[in-house]
C-alpha cells in the first residue's frame, strides 16, 4: 500500500505531492493507520517541554515579540528531496504554499522527513488573493492575473506522474471571479478523478461569499472531502481574518456543502495562540459540530512577518493534547491537535483515507 500525502499548511489553504519510500517500516505503516497523535506534531528533540520557563504569553500593552519555545523550532531546508521537489515544481510553474505563506514545515515536508515521504502543497488559482487576512503572507491584489485556463490539465498530469492514493487541493480566495473560481476548481477534480479514479481528493476551499451555486459546484465534482477553515473563534474574526469573511458565513458554508452531498466529509481547522480564551475554542468546536463537521484540526498560529499579527500566545503541547481529547469527546470522527499541525498534515490523509475506503467497501459488499 501507498502511502498518502503529507501536508504543511501555514494558516492558509494548500495541494500536496508525495514521493513514495520503499524505507517505511510496518511499524510506522502501522502508526498512520491508527490516526496521529500529539506526539506526531511537536518537535522530535524535545522531550522536557513542560519544564520550559520561558514566556509564552504577551500581557495586554505589551509590543514586544515572544521567543519561540523549543518544540516550535524547525530545521533549515535543506537535501537533496527539497532540491528536486522545487526543480519539479518551478518547471511545472505550480505555486505552492509552503513557499507563499512562509510555512514553518517546508523543511520537514519537502525534505522527506523520517518517514522519507516529500511532500509540497500547491495552490490553484495562482498564488494571488484578493483578500488580505491579518495572519497570511500569500500576496494579495484587487484584481489578480487570469486563472491559467491549463492549470487543472497540468495539475491532474504532475498527479498522476508522481502517484498518490490521497490529494488535498486549495486555493486563494479570487472575489474578482464571479463565481470565485469554484469551476477551475472543480475541473481540476474532475480531470484528476478521469485519471486516476481510485484517488482521494480533498479540497480545502474558500468560502465563496456564501455563494451557494459555488458551494454546490464543489460539493458535486467528484471530492471525497470538502474542508474549509473557519481559522479562529468568533470573537477575534473581524480582527484577525479580512473583512469579507465571516464567522457563521464559515459555518453555512460548511453545512450546506452536506446538504448537497450528504456523504462528503466535512473538514475545518483553527488557529490557536491569538488571544482567544478557552471558552472561545470550546464554543468554535460546538459550532463546528453543530453544522455537522466531521474532522478537526487545530495547530499553532505563527506570525510569518513583522507586518503581520503578532503572535499573543504559544500554546504548550499539554493544552493541545487537552483539546485533542475533547474533540474525540465532541464526536468529531478525526482530531488531530499540536503546536505545529496545519489544516492537512502528516498522517491525516492517511486516517481520512481508511475510513472513505472502508465506507466504499461497505457500500459494493
Amino acid at each position: 500500500m501507498k502511502l498518502p500525502v503529507r501536508v504543511c499548511h501555514y494558516n492558509r489553504v494548500i495541494i500536496p505531492f508525495v514521493r513514495h519510500s520503499s524505507t517505511i517500516t510496518d511499524d510506522a505503516r502501522r502508526k498512520l493507520a491508527e490516526g496521529p497523535g500529539l506526539e506526531d506534531f511537536i518537535n522530535d528533540d524535545v522531550q522536557k517541554w513542560d519544564d520550559y520557563e520561558g514566556k509564552l504569553r504577551r500581557e495586554k500593552g505589551e509590543s514586544e515579540r515572544l521567543r519561540l519555545p523549543p518544540w516550535l523550532k524547525t530545521k533549515i531546508p535543506t537535501g537533496p528531496n527539497y532540491s528536486r521537489l522545487k526543480d519539479d515544481l518551478r518547471k511545472l510553474k505550480l505555486h505552492t504554499v509552503c513557499e507563499e505563506a512562509r510555512c514553518p514545515n517546508i523543511g520537514e515536508c519537502w525534505g522527506g522527513g523520517k518517514h522519507g515521504t516529500a511532500t509540497a502543497t500547491i495552490m490553484l488559482l495562482g498564488d494571488t488573493c484578493t483578500r488580505g487576512c491579518r495572519f497570511c503572507s500569500v500576496k494579495t491584489a484587487r484584481k489578480p492575473p487570469p486563472p491559467d485556463p491549463e492549470e487543472p490539465k497540468n495539475t491532474a498530469e504532475a498527479i498522476a506522474a508522481w502517484g498518490l492514493d490521497y490529494v488535498v487541493l486549495t486555493s486563494v480566495d479570487r472575489d474578482d471571479l464571479p463565481d470565485g473560481g469554484s469551476e477551475h476548481f472543480a475541473n481540476t477534480v474532475r480531470e484528476i478523478k478521469r485519471r486516476i479514479p481510485s484517488l482521494l481528493v480533498e479540497c480545502l476551499v474558500p468560502d465563496f461569499r456564501g455563494d451557494l451555486k459555488a458551494v454546490s459546484c464543489i460539493a458535486a465534482c467528484g471530492l471525497d472531502v470538502y474542508a474549509h477553515n473557519i481559522e479562529t473563534v468568533e470573537a477575534l474574526t473581524p480582527y484577525v481574518r479580512d473583512r469579507r469573511a465571516n464567522y457563521r458565513q464559515s459555518l453555512f458554508v460548511l453545512e450546506e456543502a452536506k446538504k448537497f452531498e450528504s456523504e462528503l466529509i466535512t473538514k475545518s481547522s483553527i488557529m490557536l495562540g491569538l488571544g482567544e480564551t478557552d471558552e472561545q475554542v470550546l464554543q468554535a468546536l460546538k459550532d463546528l459540530r453543530s453544522a455537522g463537521v466531521d474532522c478537526l484540526t487545530l495547530g499553532q498560529y505563527m506570525q510569518p512577518t513583522k507586518r503581520h499579527l503578532k503572535v499573543v500566545e504559544y500554546v504548550t503541547p499539554a493544552k493541545f493534547k487537552h483539546w485533542e481529547e475533547m474533540g474525540k469527546s465532541l464526536g468529531f470522527m478525526y482530531t488531530a491537535s499540536g503546536p505545529l499541525v496545519r489544516s492537512s498534515y502528516k498522517a491525516g490523509e492517511y486516517f481520512i483515507g481508511n475510513i472513505l475506503r472502508k465506507r466504499k467497501e461497505a457500500l459494493n459488499s
